[in-house]
């Protein structure tokens, strides 16, 4: 009896070492990125920087105290309800953008390019900001062509900590570079049917627009926004 009894319990470790080990093969294997430092170079101008900042508006409505931009900071406490950011200096066509961003837990925000102030949602596109970290890519996760186009990897980093994007419009060609490693690369020109969100396809969007940042009523922080025409 006590022979069986061994028997049973060596059987019994055998099989949990078994078990254990497949488990840890299945384990999804994901990438892990770090926030790149912002760019250097001729050509770059820091939106963010004092003489850039003050081009910064509120354009949805007439409320104040939507967002502080000190020391380098660009700052959005988060008020309901949803409201756009503009930077109404100039319009950019093809461009190379980089920010960082800190994000508080689950808060969503976003990067919209070459939109139009009086209708952001509709006039451009959005690379989407949320705090998703851990959660699987999707067209409304972070690093997304918002309600288009799926990321590859997410590559979210814990609320709290800094993040950084690199954005590539050329042309009708749209990278975005998400804490080192490239997510994104489509061709927008292929999308003359509307798709997700847009009334409009986005081949017929306009190839010139505005920076725009979104208060989504969550707490958000972004620096080092550089920009350099291409």
């Amino acid at each position: 009896m006590r022979k069986t009894v061994g028997i049973l319990v060596v059987c019994f470790c055998i099989g949990l070492v078994v078990l254990q080990t497949a488990c840890a093969e299945d384990e999804e294997r994901l990438p892990v990125g770090a926030m790149t430092p912002p760019p250097e170079g001729e050509g770059w101008i820091n939106l963010f920087d004092p003489e850039h900042a003050v081009h910064w508006e509120n354009v949805t409505d007439n409320q104040e105290g939507i967002f502080t931009i000190e020391d380098g900071v660009f700052h959005i406490p988060g008020r309901k309800p949803t409201r756009y950011i503009a930077w109404m200096g100039d319009a950019f066509g093809d461009f190379e953008l980089y920010v960082a961003f800190k994000l508080t837990s689950r808060a969503n925000s976003g990067v919209f390019i070459r939109t139009d102030p009086d209708d952001p949602v509709q006039g451009g596109m959005e690379v989407q900001v949320f705090e998703d970290h851990g959660v699987p890519p999707s067209t409304q996760g972070g690093g997304a062509l918002y309600d288009v186009a799926t990321p590859m990897f997410n590559m979210a980093k814990p609320a709290g900590e800094w993040n950084s994007y690199t954005i590539r419009f050329e042309g009708s060609r749209l990278e975005v570079v998400y804490n080192g490693w490239k997510v994104l690369d489509v061709d927008v020109a292929l999308m003359t049917m509307p798709i997700g969100k847009f009334d409009t396809p986005l081949a017929l969007l306009p190839r010139q627009g505005h920076i725009i940042l979104q208060d989504h009523g969550d707490e958000v922080w972004f620096r080092d926004l550089y920009i350099r025409r291409l």
